[in-house]
């Protein structure tokens, strides 16, 4: 099992002015199950994912794996971030291989896994490059390779394919779900792309602006082999795009109330 529950859970920064980035959030992510996260920033989509990945913990409520707490990063746990952060003075086997090297083992296992790692994702045969010698999606893909090393349960990705071009987004979003079909590991997927979300995701979890709760959660119930354009997944963006819409339009009660129509003295500098 590679499953996540959340249960009451929020989250709060402290410091002279707090921010509650979370609040209340209930989400049972399946084994096998490909979820995306989506909404605007600031929403603490990436502080949820970090919590999930043992990078944060939470301020309130649980957050748990496989039934037990989450402690900690754990390898069962691979992450894969916008920017793949590969050293420029390794080669990308080598890059790849960095965790097993910190693990302890030894040279020709490190690089017999780092390969295996570089096939899955395409990238058989660029083991001896360097970083500058690939192109935008192939770093990217060597990422992917980085975290899979390790062989984790889960994937969890924080807007990976937003720094490069949208036809080699397009190819890495193709190449993710060929590896997800084929391996069918849980991936936890963030991005503020409706098109990419609806595209990708067994579920589409929409979260509301900060603090971030769970405003939807829709059921992409489109068969796959999914077809870019094909009526049913614009039908879903759609629906996505009018709950975003109606976010976007709701009263704030924290807001303060309207300036009355008659002249008023000039703003003081603090709110200038």
């Amino acid at each position: 099992m590679a499953e996540f529950v959340l249960e009451s859970l929020g989250k709060t920064f402290g410091g002279a002015l707090p921010v509650t980035a979370l609040e209340d959030v209930n989400l049972h992510v399946r084994s096998g199950e490909f979820v995306c996260l989506l909404g605007a920033s600031g929403c603490g989509k990436s502080t949820l994912l970090d919590i999930l990945a043992g990078l944060e913990t939470p301020s309130s409520g649980s957050a748990r794996f496989d039934g037990e707490p989450i402690a900690g990063p754990d390898p069962r746990r691979g992450l894969v971030f916008q920017d793949p952060a590969l050293f420029p003075w390794r080669t990308i086997a080598q890059n790849v291989a960095f965790g097993p090297e910190l693990r302890g083992l030894g040279r020709r296992q490190r690089r017999e896994r780092a390969a295996e790692s570089l096939a899955r994702v395409g990238l058989g045969g660029f083991e001896d490059r360097y970083p500058h010698q690939l192109s935008g999606g192939m770093r990217q893909r060597a990422g992917i390779a980085r975290a899979l090393v390790n062989n984790p349960e889960v994937l969890l990705m924080d807007e990976p394919f937003g720094a490069v071009d949208h036809l080699t987004r397009i190819a890495l979003q193709e190449d993710l779900l060929r590896l997800w079909e084929r391996e069918r590991r849980t991936i936890v997927f963030v991005t503020h792309d409706v098109g990419e979300a609806v595209f990708l995701a067994d579920r589409v979890v929409l979260l509301s602006p900060r603090p971030g709760r769970i405003h939807r959660i829709f059921e992409v119930a489109v068969p796959r082999p999914r077809v870019r354009g094909q009526k049913s997944l614009i039908e879903v963006e759609a629906e996505v795009y009018q709950a975003i819409h109606g976010i976007a339009h709701r009263p704030e009660p924290s807001e303060p109330a309207a300036l009355p129509s008659s002249p008023s003295p000039s703003p003081s500098p603090a709110y200038a």
